[in-house]
């Protein structure tokens, strides 16, 4: 009885291998064709027309906005505008203001928020899913309901028209507590943990000397997002603050511009002075906040 063996089908004659690309075969990196290139054009003109858009109404004067169509050219009163509203709106104080509040909050969730996303992510507790399925819960409710509740209580403290009013429900965040425990499950080992512990280690030098160094790329990440979210916030401080108290940038530039016919230039101008800071620390912190981010999506 004879035998007869059948080579597999790669190894017949005449089959063909797949073909590797002249890149991956010398370990090289991929180049990104035409398509790619006008696809990350539209994107870039698309996130910065808005802004441009602002700067060029900035520059006009309100009857030229209101003509059909618009200007999509810089005009000659840009340096006028941004002078009277920075005036009429009283912006230095309001930067000052901004820059509290903001800075306090960023930094106070950032330190909160890590230490109750390393206690979620690495320490074992009684009920520990369900506190943080109520954690997550919280971000599901609209921030409306509890402008109500929030601004009687503001009242009975007597601190409308003052800064702790804006800071002090600022000060903690659900969704930085799910950003710092996603990010520390990875990129904290068990095994340093439990070494730090055997050295007699207490938690709050486990904290301060393993948490923090570990986590300072998402925590860069996390400090800058809600330093943005804080200075953009403008229904809570419109409500507790006053144009002539102590007003945020957005509360101040909403006061520009009023009259039977709004002045659209000037509210322009004003909306572009209260982006240039955060464009400023975006220049300057940018590229530690995306490695943060880089570094988080390896580590993840």
């Amino acid at each position: 009885m004879t035998t007869t063996l059948t080579k597999p089908p790669a190894e017949e004659a005449g089959a063909k291998r797949p073909r590797r690309s002249r890149a991956a075969r010398a370990g090289g990196q991929l180049h990104a064709g035409p398509i790619a290139y006008v696809v990350l054009a539209l994107f870039t003109v698309g996130s910065l027309f808005p802004l441009v858009w602002t700067a060029i109404a900035a520059s006009r004067d309100n009857q030229r906005l209101a003509q059909t169509p618009p200007p999509f050219w810089f005009g000659s009163n840009l340096m006028d505008n941004l002078e009277t509203a920075w005036t009429d709106a009283n912006l230095g104080e309001a930067f000052l203001n901004t820059t509290i509040v903001a800075g306090i909050s960023a930094a106070t969730i950032v330190f909160l928020s890590t230490i109750a996303g390393f206690a979620f992510a690495k320490l074992r507790f009684r009920g520990r899913g369900a506190l943080m399925l109520i954690v997550i819960g919280t971000m599901m409710v609209p921030p409306q309901l509890s402008v109500i509740p929030l601004y009687m209580l503001v009242a009975e403290l007597d601190w409308t028209d003052q800064l702790q009013a804006v800071i002090l429900p600022s000060l903690v965040s659900a969704f930085g507590v799910f950003f710092m425990r996603q990010y520390l499950i990875s990129a904290l080992p068990d095994e340093l943990i439990e070494a730090a512990r055997v050295d007699g280690a207490s938690s709050w030098r486990v904290i301060w000397h393993i948490v923090f160094p570990a986590a300072r790329p998402a925590m860069a990440v996390l400090g800058m997002l809600m330093f943005v979210q804080t200075w953009n916030d403008f229904l809570w401080p419109f409500l507790v603050l006053t144009q002539t108290g102590n007003p945020t940038v957005q509360v101040a530039v909403a006061g520009l511009g009023r009259g039977y016919t709004p002045d659209q230039s000037l509210i322009m101008a004003g909306a572009l002075l209260g982006t240039l800071p955060l464009l400023l620390v975006f220049a300057i912190f940018g590229k530690q906040i995306v490695g943060g981010i880089m570094q988080g999506a390896v580590k993840g």
